[in-house]
């Protein structure tokens, strides 16, 4: 009995350490505005028409983030950890 009740905290242990890796969620869209002030970003998701204010981690630079930016953010519990700019996709050349 003992040694089925320690495989299952053991198991137990395993997922639940393993589930800190998987808080943080990547989501495309436009970056609307920005308020340093405050410390937030308004940010609409791709395929969506509504507008999330999110609060902006201190790691990130507001500073250097311009609205109707198309960007790849990461969020964690509402708060954003980190901001990708999205670059336009060159045109073809040729035939």
């Amino acid at each position: 009995m003992r040694k089925v009740a320690s495989i299952i905290a053991s198991v137990l242990l395993i997922v639940s350490l393993a589930s800190f890796g998987f808080g943080a969620e990547s989501q495309k869209g436009t970056i609307k505005g920005v308020d340093a002030g405050a410390g937030t970003i308004t940010f609409c998701p791709e395929g969506t028409n509504k507008d999330m204010k999110l609060k902006a981690d201190k790691s990130v630079d507001l500073t250097r983030i311009k609205p109707d930016t198309k960007a790849e953010i990461t969020v964690d519990k509402d708060t954003v950890k980190d901001v990708k700019e999205l670059k336009k996709p060159k045109a073809a050349v040729g035939c």
